[in-house]
């Protein structure tokens, strides 16, 4: 096992992980930009460098900085986090090249599932369902209208590049189509500097379930059931429980076996999460795979009582899986919440400012808090505007639902606009208590 990790991220996701390294012996070095010199994973590390500017392009995504403040700290390991290169190849292999073990799958595995295009097409030879689509849509606009009228409306056209909801829109009929085109195509270059466009049809009435997986260098893979997913806005995760209240055990299966046979094909190493798309039918599409820790990951270290910051350390280690499939067991049901500084009324817009008041809840059994903030701090307009997640485990959905309401019921925030009532809300909807 290392000894020194770099965490190249920030916010919550690098608390939890300082957590476990604590936990588990290892020194822990943060890196900060200038607005967040003073933020709680600053605080919590053992070390800390300096590595740019405000926002994420002055910092964060400045790869020979990152790798120079893990050169400087004695770092032998570095863990991305989620978000910022989490999923960029190039920074994988630049930190194989520089002699530090990456906390996640070869660059190869990594390139080959961050084009969605590329990814669909290795899925299908794989035997992964995937959603009918087109792959090719920089072609003549007559050919391409060919392609959605083959697929049939409504359709979705995607940025190949894409994440987090963005490069995404939705066609209802042609009428629509050309415009959308430009639109998505202008989005997904500004967002990924990709233009790179993929066509898809619209499963109508769907749930968003993935599959968490973890493969070790002993061509050893197991998954950790499922999570569902399906309560977004802007196309981004809000709630996300486990088990899916809608997975029944013959659907489990066979979307747990595609997600292995997914992980195989890349010849995958570490953890990961085989997202998918189920019809009213359970009939189920591929959608991506993320190829890094998920910000939902709690969900499933509530069901499963396993820590799963440290199962990739020991992967990442050289070691085996800490326990085979029938060794990993789901016990009761967890939901999580993510509170965020954005107004439900405007269209989710952020909420940035001085978080003048906040109040949450204090970790118990069966409920979990994960935060980087505190009263006085500042949500800034440089980064994602989460401000908590809020994770309840009961021994059944409706036991986990009480604790995570009244949990929310106790959180108080003062100084930004908040979603605290639409979680709740959300929570209470007669539509959400019957799982639809």
């Amino acid at each position: 096992m290392f000894n020194t990790v770099l965490i190249a991220n920030r916010g919550e996701i690098a608390c939890r992980i300082i957590v476990t390294a604590r936990k588990m012996g290892i020194r822990s070095i943060a890196v900060y930009s200038d607005a967040d010199a003073n933020a709680r994973h600053v605080r919590l590390a053992d070390a800390a460098y300096r590595v740019g500017g405000p926002s994420v392009s002055e910092s964060y995504l400045r790869i020979e900085a990152l790798l120079d403040a893990a050169q400087r700290s004695g770092a032998e390991a570095i863990h991305p986090g989620y978000g910022f290169l989490s999923e960029n190849s190039d920074f994988a292999q630049s930190c194989v090249d520089g002699g530090f073990v990456f906390i996640g799958p070869s660059p190869d595995a990594v390139r080959l599932m961050g084009a969605k295009d590329e990814a669909r097409l290795l899925m299908a030879r794989a035997g992964v369902p995937v959603v009918p689509g087109c792959n090719v849509l920089d072609v003549d606009l007559k050919v391409t209208l060919g392609e959605a009228r083959k697929i049939g409306y409504p359709v979705m056209i995607k940025a190949a590049a894409g994440g987090g909801g963005r490069g995404i829109r939705v066609v209802r009929d042609e009428l629509e189509f050309q415009e959308a085109l430009k639109s998505a195509k202008r989005e997904a270059m500004a967002a990924f500097g990709n233009d790179r466009l993929l066509l898809e049809k619209l499963v109508r009435d769907p749930r968003h379930v993935e599959i968490q997986i973890f493969a070790d260098q002993f061509h050893n893979l197991v998954h950790m059931f499922e999570r569902d997913c399906s309560i977004q806005r802007r196309y981004q995760k809000v709630i996300e429980e486990a088990p899916g209240p809608t997975v029944r055990p013959e659907l489990r299966q066979n979307v747990t076996e595609a997600a292995l046979t997914a992980a195989r094909e890349i010849s995958y190493v570490g953890a990961g999460t085989v997202e998918f798309v189920v019809d009213r039918q359970d009939n189920f599409y591929f959608l991506e795979m993320n190829t890094r820790i998920q910000v939902e990951h709690r969900v499933t270290e509530m069901l499963t009582r396993q820590d799963l910051v440290e199962w990739q350390f020991r992967i990442a280690a050289g070691e085996p899986l800490p326990l085979s499939q029938d060794q990993i067991t789901m016990d009761g049901h967890a939901i999580e919440a993510r509170v965020y500084a954005e107004n439900p009324a405007r269209n989710f817009l952020p909420s940035p400012g001085v978080i003048t008041h906040l109040r949450l809840p204090k970790d118990r059994p069966g409920l979990c808090v994960d935060t980087s903030l505190a009263s006085g701090d500042e949500i800034t307009p440089y980064y994602d505007p989460m401000i908590a997640k809020i994770i309840a485990w009961g021994t059944d959905r409706d036991d986990a639902l009480h604790t995570l309401r009244r949990a929310l019921v106790e959180t108080r925030v003062a100084g930004v606009a908040t979603n605290l009532k639409l979680l709740s809300a959300t929570l209470r909807h007669k539509e959400f208590i019957g799982g639809k």
